[in-house]
């Protein structure tokens, strides 16, 4: 069979259709001797198929389906949450956020830095304090500024806690300012604008002194853990100002581990017996033992019962009659048999039976009796508060028969109890604060001050109206226990340095088998210039190198190291 050409083929299949007919598959000579000529890759030698019906409709609903889809999306993004994801497509370029305020420097009296700012990681600067020991109730601690996991700041101050950084708080804060951000797609920033710039806090001056006080607190911690008190708390204040030289309370916590949020270290003081969170100085309320008899030697020359000369004889005790079983009197003993003691010399030797006798009266000699005895020591600031800017201050406790009526349920007053008010026991408590008012009162000729820290605040006092004659017998009976030989207080007889002072023991806990010891006083004892009150808490009954002696060796550096308080 003759087979026809390709140009053949060709022609007769354009020449039909440009004629309008159409080819049919007869008219195309093909067979398998000519299927090796046709190149399948480019369709030749197939026959296309119409695309059926059932493939349209499936691509047709399909995109029905998808446009219906976005449709929907559509609407839900524009008109449904338009205005919600606008404002995140606004906020997606801008960002506000804020601008932290550094807080004030603390400064100590000579200039010492005490806390500062020092920049870390955060948008924030770091506190940081004072390698000095002693400092920590003084100076507290600081709470930072918190974020959530979406990165919104839910705690935007840096926050003073306790100590100066609580009390001055609104000086050292200042206010945080606030910027805007603007990011690019790629969530990167590339520009900020400040709107309202941050207001730094002021930096403060304390009348602390430093290193006094870090001296201060190493000695009285030492002499403690060696002859076994659980802690302690030292009070010096100046008789002139109010302003607070020193104020330890031991044992202490670290200022720099709680601002940093050391929760181990947290964890050790809120569990540690001895309190260290207890700022002992402003909040420890004890029994003051002996210290409070200038108090009411005082208040007997004031109201004229006693004079300054009158001798009473200590023989160890006073025995007060038993109406209901008269052969067995009431014993009431002094911690010795004193003899003979006028004013000056029962406050240096502390004798107790002499003020049994001025306190609840004896053999004759009239007593001040419970109410002017709570009377003188209200007079001179006992039972309230000092008026110092001190967080947790604790008024302390007089007692009195309407305290004991609460305390013990209606129990009458009876004589003993007046008796153990006047030599500073039975419910008695007073704070180191307010024992170095006391101190300050003497020295100072009669103004009860009220203490504060900061080193530029003006001078708060008020007058206790006692004649200043009597004043000085109750100075020279401070004195001479220091110098006497019979003084309790004789452990502060320093070359250099004349020192007043009054020593206490109070008994306390279950059978009275611990104690605590106390010394206050001032000096120079001829021209008074500061104050001190100090406390060593819960020895053993019968422990001998109480407060006095502590205070001789810090006595002993500060005339060495310190001589600006000795001249």
């Amino acid at each position: 069979m003759v087979r026809p050409s390709r140009k053949r083929v060709w022609n007769i299949f354009f020449s039909r259709r440009t004629r309008g007919y159409e080819v049919n598959p007869d008219e195309i000579f093909l067979d398998s001797s000519n299927l090796p000529l046709l190149d399948p890759g480019q369709m030749e030698g197939r026959v296309e198929r119409p695309v059926g019906f059932t493939a349209i409709l499936f691509v047709g609903i399909l995109f029905a389906f998808a446009i219906i889809l976005f449709g929907a999306r559509a609407f839900m993004l524009q008109v449904v949450s338009g205005a919600t994801y606008e404002e995140i497509s606004q906020n997606n370029r801008l960002a506000q956020t804020l601008v932290f305020a550094s807080r004030g420097v603390i400064y100590d009296r000579t200039g010492e830095e005490l806390v500062w700012n020092e920049e870390g990681s955060e948008e924030y600067a770091n506190r940081r304090f004072s390698n000095f020991s002693g400092l920590s109730h003084i100076l507290g601690f600081v709470r930072y500024p918190r974020k959530d996991v979406g990165g919104t700041w839910w705690r935007e101050e840096i926050a003073g806690i306790s100590g100066a950084e609580a009390l001055f708080d609104n000086i050292l804060r200042g206010a945080n300012g606030r910027k805007l951000v603007e990011i690019d797609a790629l969530g990167e920033t590339y520009r900020e604008h400040i709107i309202e710039p941050a207001i730094n806090g002021e930096s403060i001056t304390l009348s602390i002194d430093a290193e006094l006080q870090s001296k201060l607190y190493e000695i009285l911690s030492k002499h403690a853990r060696i002859h076994g008190f659980l802690g302690g708390a030292s009070v010096i204040m100046d008789v002139r100002t109010g302003e607070i030289i020193a104020l330890v309370s031991f044992p202490e916590f670290d200022s720099q581990l709680l601002s940093d949020g050391d929760t181990t270290a947290l964890a050790s003081y809120t569990t540690d017996v001895r309190e260290p969170f207890l700022n002992r100085a402003v909040s420890g309320a004890y029994a003051p033992g002996s210290i409070v008899k200038p108090i009411f030697a005082a208040g007997a020359l004031a109201e004229g019962i006693i004079s300054p000369e009158k001798e009473i004889e200590s023989i160890g005790y006073i025995s007060i009659p038993n109406p209901y079983n008269p052969p067995q009197p009431t014993i009431i003993r002094d911690w010795r048999a004193h003899g003979w003691t006028d004013m000056r010399e029962a406050i240096a030797v502390s004798s107790d039976v002499y003020f049994f006798s001025i306190g609840g009266g004896y053999a004759g000699q009239e007593g001040l009796g419970i109410l002017r005895l709570d009377e003188y020591a209200q007079l001179f600031g006992l039972g309230k508060d000092t008026g110092s800017p001190f967080l947790g201050e604790v008024t302390g406790t007089v007692p009195t028969p309407e305290w004991k009526a609460r305390m013990f349920e209606g129990d009458e007053w009876r004589i003993g109890d007046t008796y153990n008010t006047s030599i500073g026991q039975y419910g008695f408590q007073v704070t180191p604060l307010q024992m170095a008012r006391v101190s300050a009162v003497f020295a100072n000729g009669g103004w009860l001050l009220t203490p504060h820290i900061l080193k530029t605040q003006k001078v708060d006092k008020e007058f206790v109206a006692i004649d200043e004659g009597v004043l000085k017998v109750v100075r020279d009976g401070m004195r001479l226990a220091v110098t006497s030989a019979n003084g309790t207080a004789q452990s502060l007889a320093i070359a250099g340095l004349p020192i007043a002072g009054k020593t206490g023991t109070a008994e306390v806990g279950a059978g009275n088998r611990l104690m605590h010891s106390w010394v206050i006083g001032f000096w120079p004892a001829d021209n008074p210039q500061y104050a001190f009150a100090t406390v060593l808490e819960r020895a053993p009954a019968g422990t001998l190198a109480g407060a006095a002696p502590a205070m001789r060796s810090f006595f002993e550096w500060m005339i060495n190291e310190k001589a600006e308080y000795v001249e």
